[in-house]
């Protein structure tokens, strides 16, 4: 059994691994915002779009930086591995 802790600790490592749906969540909260743009200028983009609670979090995920697009957002959201033997 899990101690209270460990299954906190996989809940958050969880929730800052992205899935296919969250980019598509993030890619359409940041539509229409002029690139560049820094990650607290996606957020405040998002947060004024009111975007849900888990693509906020996406965004928190995003390394410090500048970003031209939203496809360099979205190459850079932390990735769930893909599993040998899916095809």
């Amino acid at each position: 059994m899990l101690s209270e802790h460990r299954r906190n600790a996989y809940r958050a490592r969880e929730e800052r691994i992205m899935t296919d749906a969250d980019e598509r969540r993030v890619s359409k909260a940041l539509q229409g915002l002029e690139f560049p743009a820094d990650r607290e200028q996606l957020l405040r983009y998002a947060e004024q779009r009111q975007a849900d609670p888990r693509t906020l979090r996406a965004l928190r995920a995003l390394p410090a930086g500048v970003y031209h697009d939203g496809a360099e957002v979205e190459n850079s959201l932390p990735q769930r591995p893909e599993r040998e033997g899916s095809d």
